[in-house]
């Protein structure tokens, strides 16, 4: 189902709880509301639609990818860039990593691990602080 986008910034601020099976449901919330916004949005994090759960979705490379308890272990190339996001108005500076290692939990919970590069690694990495609390 397309959700309201949350615009409220103290909302966003909270650092997300972990997600569990009982949240797939957002999964598919998240998918509808991405392709919904699909003319100016590449990601979302589950708080952009009221959620406080740990679940992102971006597009990797033209195919929706979901990532349930994503967390970020290796990162190297700094470099800094600007941002928009639906959920604040404007674009805003911030640091970024060129190329990230991402550990996550697919649909059926199990855990994957793989390295980003290039723009999918920075959506990931603005999705990553959305539900970290962090607003760019």
């Amino acid at each position: 189902m397309i959700q309201e986008i949350c615009k409220d910034e103290r909302f966003l601020a909270q650092k997300a709880e972990p997600a569990t099976p009982d949240d797939l449901p957002i999964a598919q919330d998240l998918i509808d509301t991405l392709t919904a916004h699909k003319d100016g949005c590449v990601g979302m994090a589950a708080n952009m639609i009221g959620v406080n759960k740990r679940i992102i979705i971006f597009d990797n490379e033209g195919a929706y990818q979901v990532m349930f308890n994503p967390v970020i272990v290796k990162q190297s190339g700094p470099y800094q860039t600007e941002e928009g996001c639906l959920s604040l108005t404007g674009r805003r500076p911030t640091k970024r990593w060129k190329r990230i290692k991402v550990q996550w939990q697919n649909e059926t919970f199990q855990t994957r691990l793989k390295t980003f590069t290039g723009w999918t690694a920075e959506i990931i990495q603005h999705e990553i602080d959305h539900c970290d609390g962090i607003l760019i």
